[in-house]
């Protein structure tokens, strides 16, 4: 059965809404990493001379996007996790043998860990303002949803397509954290992509949150080291690519 089904996916995605709402726990500690980061780099290296920083960007504004978007890579990749939960405690099982097609199982899963990944961007946002950071322009948010909503999606994927060829949470979180920390400082988030050296940047290009943060920057910031419209367009491009893999994955999943 490969037919979308609507209300399948919504009811994946509110189940998932309400854990994450229901575990203060979770919301507290899947901001804390970033919030540190942002506290502890931003007041370090304030007035600090940083190869490619901007003339007229200060390392806080610089900072901002990129801990915005690292938050939203660590939640949404980590949303992965929530299926090995489920596999658990059996509710997976019963899903699988549902009536409802694999790939709306996969874009509810996928919407769900968006959401909660969304809602712990905005909460790293809000909490950079007190600090500091401002927005260039407040009628650019509804862009910088969009640019959150890619990113989201292109790493909820990831993790749903990790999740899959997994058994076990343990081995799972270990994976995720060996490839999360190399494509967040490989994205610019904490120092400017020029400043690596040449193989590494081009590493760098490769790497889907690099567009995200640029993409933030230039919505945010009003700075960025690359057109907007191609930011835009390697997202898409990673989002499709990552939904793609994601279903095909969870389709060879077995109900066990």
């Amino acid at each position: 059965m490969n037919v979308v089904d609507p209300l399948g996916i919504y009811a994946l995605w509110l189940r998932d809404l309400k854990r994450f709402v229901r575990t203060p726990s979770r919301i507290i500690g899947s901001i804390a990493m970033p919030f540190l980061f942002l506290v502890f780099l931003a007041f370090g290296f304030d007035g600090a001379a940083i190869p490619g920083l901007p003339d007229d960007v200060e390392y806080l504004q610089f900072l901002v996007p990129g801990m915005v978007g690292f938050t939203m890579l660590f939640g949404a990749s980590f949303a992965g996790l929530s299926i090995l939960s489920d596999q658990d405690v059996g509710f997976l099982k019963e899903i699988l043998v549902a009536p409802i097609s694999r790939t709306s199982i996969v874009l509810g899963r996928i919407a769900g860990g968006s959401t909660t990944a969304l809602v712990q961007a905005t909460l790293i946002l809000l909490l950079s303002i007190p600090l500091g950071f401002e927005i260039a322009n407040p009628l650019s948010l509804p862009v910088a949803v969009v640019f959150l909503v890619l990113i989201a999606i292109t790493f909820v994927g990831f993790g749903v397509a990790l999740a899959s060829q997994f058994s076990d949470s343990e081995g799972f979180g270990l994976v995720v954290q060996f490839i999360i920390f190399p494509l967040f400082f490989l994205s610019g988030a904490i120092y400017p992509i020029s400043s690596f050296p040449e193989p590494v940047q081009v590493l760098a290009l490769a790497n889907p949150l690099t567009y995200g943060v640029d993409g933030l920057r230039a919505v945010l910031v009003g700075s960025s080291t690359y057109p907007v419209a191609l930011d835009f367009g390697a997202l898409v491009l990673s989002s499709g690519i990552m939904v793609a893999v994601g279903t095909y994955l969870f389709e060879r999943v077995e109900a066990v």
